[in-house]
């Protein structure tokens, strides 16, 4: 597995943002969520997606949009 927990890669699922080592595109992730479910509900249905993975997508969707919303706010 590499560091990178997001792999883009033309070859897998047509580029589709997804779990590195994995073909589990990453919007699964957040609609699990936004349907209500937790994390380990997602971690159970897709087992080849490790905690930290999820963990860290989740932590770079944070810093992603507290970024934009500081740059907003300027």
């Amino acid at each position: 597995m590499t560091d990178k927990p997001i792999d883009r890669n033309p070859q897998i699922l047509g580029g589709t943002p997804v779990f590195a080592g994995t073909r589990v595109p990453i919007r699964i992730l957040m609609e699990h969520l936004e349907g209500g479910d937790h994390l380990d509900e997602f971690l159970d249905d897709y087992p080849t997606v490790s905690r930290s993975q999820a963990i860290a997508v989740l932590e770079r969707a944070t810093a992603l949009l507290l970024a934009d919303t500081n740059e907003a706010a300027a």
